[in-house]
């Protein structure tokens, strides 16, 4: 089975990554938006940074993404910023 068919069955998962291609490609965006999985993806100046930053960055933003994916359905997507602690929708 695929990983985001099987994290959908257990539910509660919050997915980050640096890959925005799910976003951009119709069948993987479509899958991932009926699942129960909520994404958060690497804003591009953050996806650039070393990995010391993006691993401040996301401890820093990490109760603002546990309120975000606490409050939103499966299938949701959002930008994690390089500077504010405000996240994204993206469509």
């Amino acid at each position: 089975m695929d990983l985001i068919g099987e994290l959908s069955k257990q539910g509660g998962w919050v997915f980050i990554s640096g890959d925005r291609r799910i976003t951009r490609n119709r069948a993987e965006k479509q899958a991932f938006q009926s699942s129960k999985i909520v994404g958060m993806f690497l804003s591009a100046g953050l996806y650039k940074s070393t990995v010391l930053k993006q691993a401040e960055r996301l401890i820093a933003l990490w109760p603002v993404i546990e309120t975000v994916a606490g409050n939103v359905s499966g299938g949701s997507m959002f930008e994690l910023p390089m500077k504010s602690s405000k996240l994204s929708a993206l469509k």
